[in-house]
């Protein structure tokens, strides 16, 4: 959730960023009205509970008439207070549902409107021409099944669509991809983390993925439990209602975990092959750091992830996600996209967001330093592998002529030394 204080303070900011996301304005008057609300009605109660306090003093010293007129307005005092009490704690629940509702303040330097209205920021590498090479690329189901590697069609009959078997050397592969993300992440100083694929209620809300993204996630009504979409999720919590000493910032975290998400919305939408499923793999970085340090913490996370990218020689650009564009948790979000061929355009792989001290106040995570005292801090994301769209891209701008598929050096190591992925025998 946002600061009140901005929202006081600057609520024109705060109109202008909802604005942008294309989200409701309203909900910032709503919100300064309920505001407002809460704190005079919590001063009013103070106030009849000092009075009351006062008469319970006098009351005992007290005879006679002065007595019975002290009781009386003892009477009085006890429903007003009662009455002033639960006017205190309805605006107090009005404004809290208000405040989890507003998403985060967009970034000033964001660009404004929706999907399409992102700004390329840099491309790196060369796509390859194929004509030039003397043949047609196939798309990633082809060679997958060429190699004994994908299986949606059993995927389907055991689960339905948008499930895949990875198998022989689809599974090898997918191990070689999380262990090389993961062996990237721990020599830049992330901490490995298996998550939990199930999280309560207050987690998921927590991060913020129980609004404008609800539809998406897969919810376990009988045992209220989330399946997370992404191992953002359990990281993010991971300190929830802690005080983390100034001291130990930064805390970054690599974590892997199945995802799960239900892709409403995405009917007809890449249902071929793995590139968008309904279980995935994902290593995602997380980093806790103080709110001064979150810009630059960004571009540290974007530069792992070009490096990831830049290792597994594929062909990217990055891109400034647009206001409407962000989810609810971001202020700003940097995505990199590489080139699938046989569609002939950019697909978003991996992400960057900062959240500055969004997820952090409804987390109740906070930092402790001398000079500072006791503060939200920062949360920052970046996925740095979604494992099956990664294949995916991997095969579809390494493929030979002959079938086979080209191993980039960094997954060697993993693979058993291979340098190509072959074809298996029909």
């Amino acid at each position: 959730m946002i600061d009140l204080r901005l929202l006081r303070e600057d609520p024109d900011r705060v109109r202008a960023s909802q604005r942008a996301r294309g989200e409701d304005v309203g909900i910032v008057d709503a919100l300064l009205a309920a505001d407002e609300l809460r704190r005079s009605s919590g001063s009013r109660f103070d106030e009849l509970r000092a009075e009351q306090k006062q008469l319970g003093k006098r009351i005992p010293r007290a005879a006679g008439d002065e007595k019975a007129e002290l009781l009386a307005r003892a009477g009085e005092l006890a429903a007003a207070v009662k009455t002033a009490d639960a006017e205190r704690d309805e605006a107090a629940a009005r404004a809290q549902d208000l405040l989890l509702r507003l998403g985060n303040v967009v970034h000033p330097d964001v660009p404004v409107g929706g999907e399409d209205d992102f700004r390329v920021l840099q491309t790196h590498g060369t796509i390859r021409d194929f004509a030039a090479e003397g043949f047609a690329p196939k798309d990633h189901l082809e060679l997958g099944q060429a190699l004994g590697a994908i299986d949606t069609e059993r995927g389907a009959k055991v689960s339905g669509s948008r499930f895949a078997y990875l198998t022989g050397v689809g599974a090898l592969l997918e191990l070689a991809l999380v262990n090389a993300s993961v062996a990237q992440a721990t020599a830049a100083g992330f901490v490995p983390v298996m998550t939990p694929a199930l999280v309560k209620p207050r987690a998921m809300a927590g991060t913020g993925f129980l609004g404008q993204a609800a539809q998406d996630i897969y919810h376990l009504e009988k045992d209220d439990y989330y399946l997370v979409g992404t191992s953002e999720v359990p990281l993010a919590a991971y300190h929830m209602d802690e005080i983390v000493d100034a001291d130990r910032l930064p805390l970054r975290y690599a974590g892997f975990s199945p995802c799960f998400r239900r892709e409403a919305g995405s009917h007809g939408k890449d249902t071929r092959g793995i590139i968008r499923l309904h279980q995935f793999d994902k290593v995602e970085m997380f980093s806790y750091v103080a709110p001064e340090d979150a810009e630059a913490e960004l571009e540290r996370l974007l530069g792992w992830e070009k490096q990831w990218l830049t290792s597994l020689e594929l062909p990217f650009r990055v891109i400034d996600v647009a206001s409407g564009d962000l989810g609810a948790s971001a202020a700003r979000k940097f995505d990199c996209e590489a080139w699938l061929p046989t569609q002939g355009k950019y697909r978003e792989l991996t992400s960057a967001s900062n959240c500055n001290t969004f997820q952090a106040r409804r987390l109740s995570i906070r930092t402790r330093g001398k000079d500072t005292g006791t503060r939200p801090l920062a949360t920052l994301n970046g996925t740095l592998c979604a494992v099956q769209r990664t294949m995916a891209l991997l095969l579809e701008n390494h493929q030979q002529a002959d079938g086979s598929v080209h191993v980039p050096e960094v997954l060697r190591p993993f693979l058993g030394g291979r340098e190509r992925l072959e074809p298996v025998a029909a």
